[in-house]
């Protein structure tokens, strides 16, 4: 083979992979873990483990109660409603108040998993998206 034929295939090459790179999705997963009334009346807690894809961004929403966010793995970077934007780091946490609207971005270049932690009104609606 000459390279007036190797270096137009492998800049083809380098176009779809790239392409192919920008057409994967963002995905956020979340496993719910653990749901168990507590001792304050009306009030329970839940554990939620959320995956983040990179770049994937959870937009603004509140919770009916506190979180507290642990930070598995990866970088994540969340702005709560009249803060500057922190960015934390696998085994970093975050105390998030009740009804504070935020979002949460990986920013890192591989996945990002955390741990939410919720103490909530008894079966509320655990997210409520905010515009």
């Amino acid at each position: 083979m000459n390279v007036r034929f190797i270096v137009p295939v492998a800049m083809v090459a380098a176009i779809f992979t790239f392409q192919a790179a920008q057409a994967e999705p963002r995905e956020i997963r979340r496993a719910d873990l653990l749901k168990e009334n507590i001792s304050l009346p009306g009030k329970e807690v839940v554990q939620v483990r959320v995956d983040f894809d990179p770049g994937a961004f959870a937009g603004n929403h509140r919770h009916p109660g506190e979180e507290v966010a642990y930070v598995l793995q990866g970088t994540l970077e969340y702005k709560l409603e009249g803060r500057d934007a922190v960015t934390l780091n696998a085994g970093e946490t975050l105390f998030i108040p009740d009804g504070v609207a935020h979002s949460a971005r990986n920013v890192g270049d591989g996945k990002a998993s955390e741990l939410a932690t919720y103490i909530v009104t008894n079966n509320a609606k655990l997210v409520e998206p905010v515009k």
